[in-house]
């Protein structure tokens, strides 16, 4: 028998949030033709609710209402109830979630949703409490609110409901704006984003903030057209502010998913993966234009922690790690002082307490959280040891308390494999393998692009979501454009041709069924998925970018790749139409901003005839690949067999660099010093070495 009271129709899923939710008193259903026809047969409406498994108050609210069997008797009563994962279902969250904003103002997770047996919404909110608290109303009131007034005033529901659906539908039509893209859109571009600019904490905006890994990306890019210091001063201190919070974990590497103050330091602890392979190809891009081994140091200890702790055996790359354990938010990164004073000696606790900001009364209710206040340097001084035997005693104690840490009780981990998530990861990977010459990171890259390609594609037909080896959920727009993305850059990293062809056939696809034949842009779904109430259309960059945004940069690498021109008019058109818009609201388009930089014309196209795993050319591509050069496509070979390496060929039997821009070609180089003077040319303002001054 059963240890459980009471098990739901989630009981059958696959998506770990689902399943927690399987053992609740509440007759939940997945988002289902059998749960659409029994609202409609029942004529009840639908409540939805919406979040992911390593969502704090999603488990709060679990904790306090949808496992309250009072409270679940009011919502079988009442509704049906629909549970859906957003990452597995990003087009019914997209939907969604506008409704809610549009109803409150304001949304988030977890997402509750009261919908008409036809899918329309009609009311909604976000996290709701068990009973009245503070002026806000518990959820069995609202529950009772809500049924009373689709009984009683039915006509009244239905007016508001199909007002909401019609603006839903409004919403992918996006009228293109006036104006064309230049150089000078960019610069003011960023001139708008300093303007919330923190300049005490780095960051953006106030407290809650988030890691703005998109708008730093753009901000280096601008520097690097413009020379404008003040770009890379406020990326550098906003780099050095968070890789000094807690909101990077000090022990294991990675980033938390954002901070709730405004400097960085208390975090909500659930690690994302599209976080971290963000802020690792940023950090990766500061390391190269800085010289500053403190980025590196962040990108190879989030890299190695992706790789000990959200790799699959088979290759891919799992979703999130929960930021609670044992029902505690954070007790698995925290620490008591005397916690670390029993693991280490006197002195050496009393050094490492002093650097990581431990104290006895902690920086959460009693436990703390590591983070840097002062720099090595500064504390060695105060405490008036030398500054190596400091660095020594901190790297003991690290190895020390990790090594404790790894006895605790893990948070649960969601092992979703989610085909867009391990685009952006695979990029990342990609690419930090070839710039820091590390082989394991190619090795990792190429398991995830052969696993992908295998598992996440049976029959040809690209799938969002994978686990327990079943692939399921038809591809969205953001698989499309994510993945195609990270092929490239895998491609750059091997010059396996292989890569660059499963780009373009997926490319085919996006263009084919994802395009708006009328409109701007993609939609979020394909022209073959379930039809919801609207078809989402995202060109918006928020926590992920969005697919639009990646789906313009790919596509324009990739006409780059293979000189075929097919492939800049679906992008060229969004550039156009958007312009103006994100140029003026910069925040909310960091990556479409990056896109736009690279559709500028004066892109380096970079081939290197040579064999790419012999030394005289891997010594070429490591002068490409050790720059900061962000507008490149790289080839290499020793046949034509990309577009760019037609007609080129050795010179004197040794590998030949041919570098063009705007098809202007320099003259060929056959040695690594006259192509690093070659690569000098492309960016005559900005140093090739640039060393910004790191002192204080």
């Amino acid at each position: 028998m059963s240890k459980h009271r009471f098990t739901n129709a989630l009981i059958h899923e696959s998506s770990p949030y689902l399943l927690q939710h399987a053992h609740n008193p509440v007759q939940w259903y997945p988002w289902s033709e059998e749960a659409l026809k029994k609202a409609k047969a029942e004529d009840k409406p639908i409540l939805l609710s919406i979040g992911y498994s390593a969502c704090h108050w999603c488990h709060v609210m679990e904790r306090e209402s949808f496992e309250n069997e009072r409270i679940a008797e009011l919502m079988n009563g009442l509704f049906v109830n629909i549970k859906v994962d957003r990452e597995e279902r990003p087009d019914l969250d997209a939907v969604y979630m506008q409704a809610v904003q549009m109803i409150t103002g304001r949304g988030g997770w977890p997402m509750t949703v009261f919908l008409t047996p036809d899918q329309v919404p009609f009311y909604g909110g976000t996290y709701f409490p068990p009973e009245d608290r503070h002026g806000i109303p518990g959820f069995p009131s609202v529950l009772s609110g809500v049924a009373d007034a689709y009984r009683t005033r039915r006509q009244e529901i239905d007016r508001n409901a199909a007002s909401i659906a019609r603006e839903l539908q409004k919403s992918s039509r996006f009228a293109p704006g006036p104006g064309e893209l230049t150089q000078e859109t960019l610069e003011a571009a960023a001139a708008a984003l300093l303007a919330s600019f923190d300049e005490q904490n780095g960051g953006f905006g106030t407290a809650p903030k988030f890691p703005p890994s998109m708008s730093l990306d753009f901000l280096m890019r601008v520097f690097a057209r413009s020379g404008k210091r003040r770009l890379l001063d406020v990326v550098e201190l906003t780099l050095q502010k968070m890789l000094s919070g807690g909101i990077y974990d000090q022990l294991g590497g990675g980033f938390h998913r954002y901070s709730v103050d405004a400097h960085w330091l208390v975090p909500h602890f659930e690690k994302m993966l599209y976080d971290n392979a963000l802020l690792s190809r940023v950090y990766l891009d500061a390391f190269l234009l800085t010289g500053n081994p403190q980025y590196r140091r962040a990108v190879e200890e989030t890299l190695d922690y992706v790789l000990r702790e959200m790799s699959a055996h088979e290759g891919g790359f799992f979703s999130t790690q929960d930021a609670d354990s044992e029902g505690v938010e954070g007790k698995y990164y925290t620490w008591e002082r005397q916690e670390v004073e029993g693991l280490l000696a006197g002195d050496e606790a009393e050094l490492f307490c002093r650097y990581y900001g431990i104290s006895d009364e902690g920086s959460l209710e009693g436990r703390n959280i590591l983070w840097i206040p002062r720099n090595a340097a500064l504390v060695a001084r105060l405490n008036k040891v030398p500054e190596q035997e400091l660095l020594k005693v901190l790297d003991h104690g690290r190895r020390q308390l990790f090594a404790a840490r790894e006895c605790r009780v893990r948070p649960e981990r969601d092992e979703k494999i989610l085909t867009s998530w391990n685009g952006l990861m695979l990029r990342s990977f990609a690419e930090s393998a070839r710039s820091l010459g590390r082989a394991d990171y190619g090795e990792a890259a190429r398991r995830c692009a052969g696993f992908l390609l295998a598992r996440l594609r049976p029959e040809g037909r690209l799938l969002h979501s994978y686990r327990d080896g079943m692939a399921k959920i038809d591809a969205f727009l953001e698989d499309y454009a994510f993945l195609m993305d990270g092929l490239l850059a895998l491609y750059e990293a091997d010059f396996d041709t292989r890569w660059l062809n499963e780009a373009t056939g997926l490319a085919c696809v996006m263009v084919e069924k994802f395009r708006d034949p009328v409109g701007t842009g993609f939609f979020l779904t394909s022209s073959e998925q379930e039809p919801l109430i609207s078809r989402p259309k995202d060109l918006y960059d928020n926590a992920t970018p969005s697919g639009n945004s990646v789906a313009v940069y790919a596509l324009l690498r990739l006409a780059r790749f293979t000189g075929e021109d097919r492939w800049l008019e679906p992008a060229l058109t969004v550039v156009k139409a958007m312009a103006q818009t994100a140029g003026q609201h910069p925040s909310a388009f960091g990556n479409l901003l990056c896109a736009f930089d690279f559709a500028l014309p004066d892109i380096a196209e970079i081939a290197v005839v040579g064999n790419p795993r012999e030394e005289a050319t891997i010594s070429m591509l490591r002068e490409v690949f050790s720059r900061y050069i962000p507008n490149k496509v790289v080839v290499c070979g020793e046949t034509a067999d990309v577009s760019l390496l037609k007609g080129r060929i050795m010179i004197s039997g040794r590998p030949t660099a041919y570098v063009c821009r705007d098809r202007v070609c320099l003259e060929p180089a056959t040695e690594a010093a006259q192509l690093a003077a070659r690569l000098e040319e492309l960016q005559p303002g900005l140093p090739a070495r640039f060393q910004p001054d790191h002192s204080g």
